[in-house]
């Protein structure tokens, strides 16, 4: 990851964007995240169905692409170490979204989600 990170900050300051706002990238990732969201407009396709779609597929990993680089433009300019806080948030989901519960089968899986998000919004917490 942090060869990743270097690239990009090579990347950024090779174009003097490497002051750009943490603002104007949040935006830029709700814009592409928006554009990802548009390849399944209109459409509820399994994950197998997906992957055999090769034209919707490179339509993601463009969008992706997108999305990714624009969140590691953020968290280099923000001297984040993007390994360890995307670490720190799994471990904080796998407690919060304990895998016993998760892997219940059908609308008993979606209930206890739907029950720990509640009970964390109403707790302030994320």
């Amino acid at each position: 990851m942090k060869n990743l990170e270097k690239d990009v900050l090579e990347y950024l300051k090779e174009r003097g964007w490497d002051n750009l706002r943490p603002s104007d990238l949040a935006k830029s990732i709700s814009i592409e995240a928006a554009e990802l969201l548009e390849i399944f407009q209109w459409s509820s396709i399994s994950i197998e169905e997906t992957k055999q779609d090769a034209n919707r597929i490179e339509k993601i990993k463009r969008e992706l692409a997108d999305i990714l680089i624009y969140v590691l433009d953020m968290s280099v300019l923000l001297d984040l170490d993007t390994e360890k806080i995307i670490r720190e948030k799994l471990e904080y989901v796998k407690k919060k979204f304990p895998a016993e519960l998760m892997k219940k089968d059908g609308q008993e899986e979606n209930k206890h989600y739907i029950e720990i998000k509640e009970k964390y919004r109403r707790d302030g917490l994320s």
